[in-house]
């Protein structure tokens, strides 16, 4: 009789840890659900490649994952931007300098226009991918992902102002550089 205690207390032991495991699973699809879309755009804004991008995001979630730290986070957002964008920035010196996706096609009609829109759209890229990265990372966060100067701070590590400082002068050299681009 004792040998059956034993194994049923035995077989619930093995129940509640599944059910742990489950719940655990849960738990991170949940997460990888609400976020996932947000650390693409933040790992996009720093590679400017879907594929690489895709690649960022699940070594985030791997690392996440693997780590554990994900059950103990007090801001998810703002943990997971900064993990992603570590993880992107350690992956451009990998990756070639090719030309940025451009897989966003245009919504106009007609082909003239459309190819007018696609050019507008390669220049300001090419002009945005040849700021130097101290300035082009800030302006992504913040134009792509509208994440303010005190996120960008906490996510790259920098002074509040520095993130300003950083945006204004991008902006400032995209101004200068599309004025002689266009002959203005």
């Amino acid at each position: 009789m004792t040998r059956g205690i034993q194994q049923i207390a035995f077989s619930g032991a093995i129940l509640a840890e599944k059910a742990r495991v489950s719940d655990k699973a849960e738990r991170f699809a949940a997460l990888v659900s609400r976020h996932s879309l947000f650390v693409f755009r933040v790992v996009f804004a720093i590679l400017r490649n879907v594929h690489d991008s895709e690649d960022a995001l699940q070594e985030t979630f791997l690392r996440l994952y693997r780590g554990g730290a994900w059950e103990r986070i007090d801001d998810e957002r703002a943990f997971l931007a900064r993990m992603a964008w570590r993880i992107a920035v350690d992956m451009l010196p990998r990756r070639g300098h090719g030309e940025p996706d451009r897989e966003l096609a245009s919504n106009a009609i007609g082909a003239e226009e459309s190819m007018i829109v696609s050019e507008k759209h390669a220049t300001v890229h090419r002009l945005v991918d040849s700021l130097p990265e101290e300035l082009r990372q800030p302006l992504a966060l913040s134009t792509v992902e509208e994440l303010s100067s005190r996120q960008i701070a906490q996510i790259m590590g920098i002074p509040e102002g520095t993130v300003r400082t950083r945006i204004s002068r991008a902006r400032q050299v995209l101004r200068q550089k599309l004025a002689e681009s266009y002959g203005k």
